[in-house]
């Protein structure tokens, strides 16, 4: 009998700034009874690494990368890791990548994307981001990295709400649903959420790709918040696309605006197939295939959204236009 092929091992990134919560989290994980065993993989800033030190003690093994930029080195160390980790996998079911405070999430996640051993032996389950409700507003006034940890979340973690009031908490999440209008958001005090809630959730996963909605930002009740630099672009259209069209579109839109480009992921209605389209880029690395076929009587649609820095909304929206077939 031949031995059966292993599934992906499930990665999840949890990300989010500095006092967010994100050790809390992690160590909720790692301590509650859910029969699960998971390897960590703390991202520390600096040479010298304390976060490992206030990571519980559990049965867990703990993995430090001690360079704080986290660019090709860091890179480099996930993948030497992710590789050592493989070689004994029977010892865990799920990976947990806690990114420092002070990162821009998408060289993480691109590894899962790009590395081709990797991309064979895991399967990115969602960027986690924790934010404080607190000090969220601060942070992304003087913070690049706080913007970008909520424009690559598949999921929001919505933290310290007891701190807020019920005005302060309802203007930063809209304040957060203008960087990224698609990630679910879940409120918790001191991270005390059910676990099914966030981890093995499918989220950056194609096949259960969230059924985005536009109408997230339209609420008519638009808070101008100007110094908010990235920011989101739905499209959406009842017509069929153009597949050729549609292909080098993006291709081009990722090669030329590619590092304003954060986040992109969308479902289409290309013509002369049956099936919906699903893709999503993270800057230029793009992914898709086509999805489960339309159900029968099912309104066809063609959806993108676009989250990032110097969207030209009337420019995506000619070259979208211009896709219909």
């Amino acid at each position: 009998m031949s031995s059966p092929v292993s599934a992906p091992v499930p990665v999840t990134v949890l990300t989010g700034y500095l006092g967010a919560g994100k050790t809390t989290l992690l160590n909720r994980i790692l301590t509650e009874q859910h029969g699960k065993r998971y390897a960590v993989i703390v991202n520390e800033f600096g040479e010298i690494g304390i976060d490992n030190d206030l990571v519980v003690d559990t049965d867990e093994e703990v993995f430090e990368m001690n360079n704080g930029c986290i660019c090709c080195t860091v890179r480099g160390d996930l993948i030497r890791i992710l590789g050592g980790l493989m070689k004994r996998k029977e010892k865990f079911d799920a990976i947990l990548v806690e990114t420092t405070g002070l990162a821009d999430p998408s060289p993480v996640v691109q590894t899962f994307l790009v590395d081709d051993d990797v991309k064979a032996r895991t399967r990115l389950d969602s960027v986690t981001t924790v934010i404080d409700a607190k000090h969220i507003l601060q942070r992304l006034k003087d913070s690049k990295e706080a913007h970008e940890q909520v424009a690559f979340a598949d999921q929001l973690i919505l933290n310290k709400t007891d701190l807020v009031s019920k005005e302060e908490l309802a203007r930063v999440e809209r304040v957060i649903r203008q960087i990224n209008p698609i990630a679910p958001i879940h409120y918790t005090q001191r991270c005390a959420i059910e676990l099914d809630k966030v981890l093995d959730r499918g989220a950056f996963d194609l096949s259960r790709a969230l059924e985005l909605e536009p109408h997230l930002l339209d609420d008519g009740e638009h808070d101008h918040e100007h110094e908010i630099d990235i920011h989101s672009v739905s499209l959406s259209t009842s017509q069929p696309l153009d597949a050729n069209r549609v292909t080098s579109w993006l291709q081009g839109l990722l090669q030329q605006k590619g590092q304003d480009i954060l986040r992109m992921k969308g479902i289409l209605d290309i013509r002369g197939r049956d099936e919906r389209l699903v893709f999503q880029a993270v800057h230029m690395v793009m992914e898709g295939d086509f999805q489960r076929p339309w159900k029968e009587g099912e309104k066809r649609f063609s959806r993108i959204v676009f989250i990032g820095r110097n969207l030209d909304e009337a420019e995506l929206q000619a070259g979208f236009a211009a896709c219909v077939a």
